[in-house]
């Protein structure tokens, strides 16, 4: 390792404990900062500052933190799948013992399999994990490649009707919309408010969500040489699709940012006490 290395690492060993002196002698409502309380604080915000520091460029400091995060990251999944599926799903159905010990009420199955008891198909599942773990190893890596396919079949199996229901039949059932008013809507034409959640909003509403689904349809559509009103309509199916498209990217910025934020929040708030919350 380089000089320099050894000198910036020295560096923010000094100011982590100074930042740790410092925020451990703070006082709260007459009493002084509890140690513990003052350590994690302080770790949180150097953690987040070596983070920061990639946009440096790439470092020690962000490598380790990155680490750190990836690795509690993966024990925490872990251990929630761990306590979730095998002790709060698995071994009720299974063990009537290990439930007592586990606190977790037993479930016996009230349905037999060619008179073996259903709670013996719970194996099965059991079976196929310990074979997923099997890609760890050299020589049985390929038993593992059971269990992924069954993985990923029933999620693509699922997940199809699931999206077919949620994503497909649900749009294009919000684009049927009445376009010329409904017999309870007659004030659209006896009154004029542009109220945002009255009858003229929501029946041009209508008319924009007609004309965008109908010309981004009508891109898409390349059996026809996109010239004349065809192509003038593919051109404004182009302008929605685009606008979708930024609107997307932007609430994902939007969302990202809040995420700094609460970042520089916590830098100057709790770590520095600059700002009040």
């Amino acid at each position: 390792m380089k000089r320099s290395t050894y000198l910036v690492f020295g560096g923010v060993v000094v100011l982590f404990a100074l930042s740790w002196i410092f925020k451990s002698s703070v006082l709260e409502d007459g009493v002084y900062s509890n140690v513990w309380e003052a350590f994690k604080v302080t770790l949180a915000a150097f953690l987040t500052l070596a983070i920061f520091s990639f946009l440096y460029k790439d470092n020690p400091l962000y490598k380790f933190a990155e680490h750190l995060y990836v690795g509690i990251s993966a024990a925490y999944w872990m251990c929630l799948a761990f306590w979730s599926t095998v002790v709060g799903n698995f071994i009720p159905r299974t063990f009537e013992s290990l439930s007592a010990a586990f606190k977790q009420p037993y479930q016996p199955s009230s349905w037999d399999i060619l008179g073996i008891p259903g709670n013996i198909i719970y194996i099965i599942p059991v079976l196929l994990g310990i074979m997923l773990l099997m890609r760890l190893s050299s020589k049985y890596g390929w038993l593992s490649r059971w269990p992924l396919a069954f993985i990923v079949g029933t999620t693509a199996g699922l997940n199809f009707v699931r999206y077919l229901r949620s994503d497909f039949v649900a749009q294009v059932s919000s684009t049927f919309v009445p376009l010329l008013g409904t017999p309870d809507s007659v004030s659209v034409w006896s009154s004029f408010d542009l109220n945002a959640t009255g009858p003229v909003v929501a029946l041009l509403s209508n008319w924009v969500i007609f004309i965008g689904v109908f010309s981004g349809l009508v891109y898409f559509f390349f059996s026809k040489e996109h010239t004349g009103w065809f192509g003038r309509t593919s051109k404004v199916g182009i302008w929605v699709l685009m606008i979708t498209f930024g609107a997307s990217f932007g609430y994902t910025v939007m969302g990202r940012i809040s995420l700094l934020v609460g970042r520089i929040t916590y830098l100057f708030g709790d770590w520095l006490g600059i700002v009040q919350s």
